[in-house]
């Protein structure tokens, strides 16, 4: 009685697992084409812009203090010689 319970255990393993299981295979979707037809007709010209108003002209600043004549002496500064 044993003996046959294991057989009859070991047998039913075996053909459930010997059992061909279906496989999905999946196809993707054909790709969507989109091919854009011919152009309409021009729209109507927009209306012109609307003029805004100018500003008001601003306040003139103050006059600066008069510059002090030189006294004719001229300061020349050689340039820095450069490394080659």
């Amino acid at each position: 009685m044993r003996r046959s319970i294991l057989v009859v255990a070991a047998l039913s393993a075996l053909a459930l697992g010997a059992c061909d299981k279906p496989k999905t295979v999946v196809e993707p979707a054909a790709p969507v084409v989109v091919v854009p037809g011919p152009a309409g007709p021009q729209g109507a010209t927009g209306a012109p812009a609307e003029r805004g108003a100018t500003g008001a002209t601003g306040a003139e600043g103050a006059q600066g203090d008069k510059g002090k004549q030189g006294d004719g002496t001229i300061v020349v500064v050689p340039a820095p010689e450069q490394q080659r």
